[in-house]
């Protein structure tokens, strides 16, 4: 498989990817960032799989049901079919809250003939550090291991488990069942049992589904990605994970591997605004009640990501064992970032509390802590501002004076400036207004070089930054003042490569960057529209849609040349950016046709 050709199914507590040839490549269990069950993505040989093998006579497609997380592959030899439903049960429970139980079900639905398949099932525990050992017990099938810690899994079926075990052909005539879970099962689990729960979940997803509004172009793709996003939320916190995996690589062979599985206050917080303007306020008020539990201490600086249960040590090491997605290595495990400083997440978390209080004034039920937390965010920003940092970027060398990071810090005090009128703090207001001009000025004046005709990466360079693009997003600068146009024109002519960005092209830590990180060519189209290159915006969108997935689905990373897909994947910065563009594009055919209906 030269391509991410992988599906995600999920029930916002874990989640597995699964091949456009079934096979289960990636799964942690009990939770996202729970070891691997199964983890061929990173280790061909030892990394363990749960796959449905045919003969090559078979052609074999592979689809979301519409508006859901549930994902269909079908099996067709002449004469002879079936369906394999995977998903990951999600629904209400009578008492209130959801069942989502940390396991996984395959649904074999027989639709015409006698199909004929194997299973090849290789759970390998613990990221395969050391040996897992597999057994037939009379009612289901238990793998354990004993390399790390003690870890086990169990597989339910309604095919013979020796059969399942040895790999033997199976023929399907009716409906059946795999039910892989974390814990062992009170009741034993049935087909019919089995229907029920997949019907539960895809009325679930239907339900989310509908809240998300109709949009007259590219529907099907903004509901896709807000289903992606939904997946990508853990319930049990409100943390937003940056994507599902860990160390796909940026570029093949190269060692820009890190683990997303992950909560950045930065991803997150972009994530929840795209989803609040979807309708969906539950994500969003969660994610808030995340960010309120984190903060403690009022004079307690936020670090820019936290575990999905809110640990803040996310130490970092390699599992040397493992041979790397394609050979790349090194495969990591927590991420050592999250120890830097970047100013910017004050300026995106503060954008998203405003964005909440604006819309749910009245239904806001931790409005005195969210403003405890501005007032902490204020005192912050204005104590640390002037600071170099690390940057959007996470440069893990020299801090530098960022463009974006000072823009971020602008917003954070202009946000805060927007809450006090929306508490009638009116005090603040005036002091706060005045360090807002401040750091406005000192943008200006430092970021802007006249030589290059543009906003740059950060003060005295002369390097460009896709990051930049997004001042006029936040509201800094108006899309049709020239400084800004310019700089727009100055990033398509040095960062864009057939339509495609870099992020930067200047050297980091690793050398220069060699894919496109798709987040940013999303916001440069986002930018051509809002400087009025609507037509070539629209171009340059289809073409990037045109380079996703099967299903739709992005990751990090686009290779210039192959445009096959890289790094971690599904990557929540791509799909928010997406809805996006989406969006704005919807919007400018609503207007449009307003206008027309009125010349009528």
């Amino acid at each position: 498989m030269d391509n991410l050709d992988y599906g995600i199914i999920g029930n916002c507590r874990s989640a597995a990817l699964v091949s456009k040839t079934g096979s289960i490549d990636w799964c942690c269990l009990p939770e996202f960032d729970s070891s691997s069950v199964f983890a061929k993505l990173l280790d061909e040989n030892i990394g363990g799989s749960f796959e449905i093998l045919v003969d090559d006579d078979y052609t074999i497609t592979q689809r979301y049901k519409k508006h859901t997380a549930l994902l269909i592959t079908r099996f067709t030899k002449g004469g002879d079919s079936f369906e394999v439903r995977d998903f990951m049960p999600r629904y209400r429970k009578e008492g209130g809250g959801y069942n989502s139980p940390p396991e996984v079900v395959r649904f074999f639905k027989h639709i015409t003939g006698k199909p004929v398949f194997r299973v090849k099932y290789e759970p390998k525990l613990e990221y395969a550090q050391g040996e897992t050992h597999t057994y037939v017990k009379k009612n289901f099938i238990v793998s354990l291991t004993k390399a790390v810690k003690f870890d086990t899994c169990f597989l339910y079926t309604s095919f013979n488990k020796n059969a399942v075990l040895e790999g033997r052909e199976i023929e399907l005539s009716d409906d059946g069942y795999f039910l892989m879970g974390y814990n062992e099962k009170l009741f034993q689990p049935t087909v019919r049992k089995m229907y029920t729960e997949m019907e539960r979940t895809k009325v679930y997803w239907l339900n989310w589904s509908s809240k998300t509004p109709n949009y007259k172009e590219y529907n099907a793709q903004i509901n896709r990605s807000a289903i992606t996003l939904k997946l990508l939320s853990y319930d049990k916190s409100g943390a937003v994970l940056a994507a599902a995996t860990t160390s796909l690589p940026e570029t093949i062979g190269e060692v820009r591997n890190w683990d997303y599985r992950f909560c950045w206050i930065r991803d997150a917080s972009m994530v929840i605004k795209v989803v609040g303007e979807l309708g969906h306020k539950n994500v969003a008020r969660r994610y808030l009640q995340f960010i309120v539990d984190l903060i403690p201490d009022k004079d307690e600086k936020l670090q820019i990501m936290y575990g999905i249960n809110k640990e803040k040590i996310l130490t970092e090491e390699s599992l040397d064992h493992l041979s790397g997605y394609k050979g790349s290595k090194p495969v990591r495990i927590g991420n050592a970032a999250y120890k830097q400083r970047q100013n910017d997440i004050y300026g995106i978390l503060m954008d998203v509390i405003y964005e909440q209080l604006a819309k749910y004034t009245n239904d806001i039920e931790n409005g005195e802590e969210l403003w405890g937390i501005t007032k902490g965010i204020v005192w912050i920003v204005s104590n640390h501002w002037k600071e170099a940092d690390k940057g959007i970027w996470e440069f893990r060398t020299e801090d530098r004076h960022f463009t974006f990071s000072k823009v971020l810090c602008w917003v954070a005090i202009d946000r805060a400036i927007k809450v006090a009128r929306i508490f009638r703090k009116t005090r603040k207001i005036e002091k706060w207004t005045i360090l807002e001009q401040e750091i406005k000025r000192d943008i200006h004046e430092n970021a802007w070089n006249p030589e290059v005709n543009a906003f740059v990466q950060s003060y005295g360079s002369p390097h460009l930054d896709a990051a930049v693009l997004l001042m006029e997003h936040y509201g800094f600068i108006h899309a049709k003042d020239p400084k800004y146009v310019n700089t727009v024109m100055a990033i398509e002519r040095e960062l864009s490569n057939d339509g495609l960005l870099y992020r930067y092209k200047n050297e980091d830590d690793f050398g220069l960057p060699s894919s496109s990180f798709t987040i940013c060519t999303f916001w440069f189209i986002n930018s051509l529209f809002k400087i009025g290159e609507e037509e070539k915006s629209r171009v340059y969108f289809d073409k990037l849609l045109s380079y996703s997935n099967h299903l739709g689905l992005f990751s990090e990373d686009i290779d210039f040349k192959t445009k096959r897909l890289l790094g971690n994947f599904p990557q929540a910065y791509s799909h928010l950016a997406l809805i996006d563009c989406a969006i704005n594009f919807s919007r400018k055919e609503s207007e449009e046709q307003v206008r027309e209906s009125l010349r009528l």
